[in-house]
């Protein structure tokens, strides 16, 4: 996945709900393309202490649209798998 757009995507399939619900968090993990637009960017947020960081920032759950609670650190956990997957970081 490049683009949190995509990944908010695949959170929707994956947790029920619109991409929207997703969307910010995916964001927030990807805000560090600002100083690095490249697979460097990963090293500052994509890892275990950056998904408990992403918990802290936006609370344990999220609601989604489908009434649902969401955990935050599974949709955090699924952002970096689908990033460490498209670049065969593991």
């Amino acid at each position: 996945m490049s683009h949190a757009h995509f990944h908010a995507q695949s959170s929707a399939r994956r947790f029920g709900g619109a991409p929207e619900d997703y969307l910010a968090i995916h964001q927030w993990f990807d805000a560090t393309k600002e100083m690095w637009a490249d697979a460097r960017h990963r090293a500052l947020r994509h890892h275990s202490q950056g998904i408990f960081e992403c918990e802290r920032q936006f609370g344990v759950t999220i609601p989604n649209s489908a009434g649902k609670d969401v955990p935050v650190r599974l949709i955090g956990e699924q952002h970096v798998m689908e990033g460490a997957i498209r670049c065969a970081c593991i």
